[in-house]
């Protein structure tokens, strides 16, 4: 947590993140912007606070798109998933709120209709899926997720989402000590970038 952020801790295991116009000065800096990005490539999602577990920023890449053979697809690969615009809903960054039923993370492309992915229910769960030197079980998003993506990318994909209830995906032990979990990253739960003003 930078240098400046205000944080509350809360009755579950979240602690909240808050960047802040307004700090106390305090040498080493201050977390001006917060980006939580909920499908690994896709655009970021800007908030002025953010619930984080031990794995990270609540939602942040507990998605990713997948290839016919489950391995992840990134920018590196696939430049256009940085024009997949990702939302959700607002109380989905509050420290308590469960997803109801009813409540959706929303994706829009050029040339494509929005897409709904239902954040309440579990999907069927399937096996096979990697991303760098992990491989494990995820919960797949359904027909529709895949069409969709299959449509936007010119080859078959599916969403996939991070199988909390049973994976572990630990970051690299040889640069941070510990077990420490991370969802689908590249790496590590937090990526830090420093600006000079």
């Amino acid at each position: 947590m930078g240098a400046g952020a205000s944080a509350r801790a809360s009755v579950s295991p979240i602690l909240t993140i808050t960047a802040s116009a307004t700090t106390t000065e305090i040498p080493g800096g201050k977390v001006s912007d917060i980006f939580v990005y909920p499908i690994k490539s896709c655009r970021g999602i800007s908030v002025s606070s953010a619930p984080f577990t031990p794995a990270g920023f609540r939602w942040d890449r507990e998605w990713m798109v997948v290839n016919s053979r489950g391995k992840a697809i990134s920018q590196r690969n696939e430049p256009k998933l940085a024009l997949v615009h990702v939302d959700l809903p607002n109380e989905a960054f509050a420290e308590d709120w469960q997803a109801p039923e009813d409540s959706f993370m929303e994706l829009k492309a050029p040339g494509m209709q929005p897409l709904k992915v239902c954040l309440g229910k579990q999907p069927e769960l399937k096996n096979g899926f990697s991303v760098w030197e992990w491989t494990g079980s995820a919960w797949d998003e359904g027909s529709e997720a895949s069409q969709w993506f299959s449509a936007f990318l010119g080859k078959p994909s599916q969403l996939v989402r991070f199988n909390t209830a049973s994976e572990v995906r630990q970051v690299d032990p040889d640069y941070v000590k510990g077990h420490h979990p991370t969802l689908f990253t590249d790496g590590y739960p937090f990526l830090l970038s420093s600006q000079i003003h």
